[in-house]
């Protein structure tokens, strides 16, 4: 499933929850069901991989591309970002 850059910057804030469901379950006096391993994870096998900083660049762009990217609000840097590395995996591959 292709989603816009937008649309992935907001279902990562957003999360995965289905909390309008957990509302009416809740309405009905349901409780939620718990596995009995949940929240359980070996952490003897946990590797811990520390992101690369990014780095700081001057970047001039034309005004109705920032304002385009600017648009959706916070996390436009990261939206660019995700644009020019969909571009870059697209040229290595060709």
């Amino acid at each position: 499933m292709k989603s816009s850059a937008g649309e992935t910057t907001r279902l990562k804030s957003e999360g995965k929850t289905d909390w309008e469901r957990l509302r009416r379950e809740e309405a009905a006096g349901l409780e939620p069901v718990c596995d009995d391993d949940e929240g359980e994870f070996d952490w003897s096998r946990a590797q811990v991989t520390m992101p690369r900083p990014k780095q700081a660049v001057s970047l001039r762009l034309d005004a109705d591309v920032l304002e385009f990217f600017k648009a959706d609000g916070k996390g436009y840097q990261t939206r660019i970002n995700m644009v020019l590395r969909s571009y870059m995996k697209a040229e290595q591959t060709s």
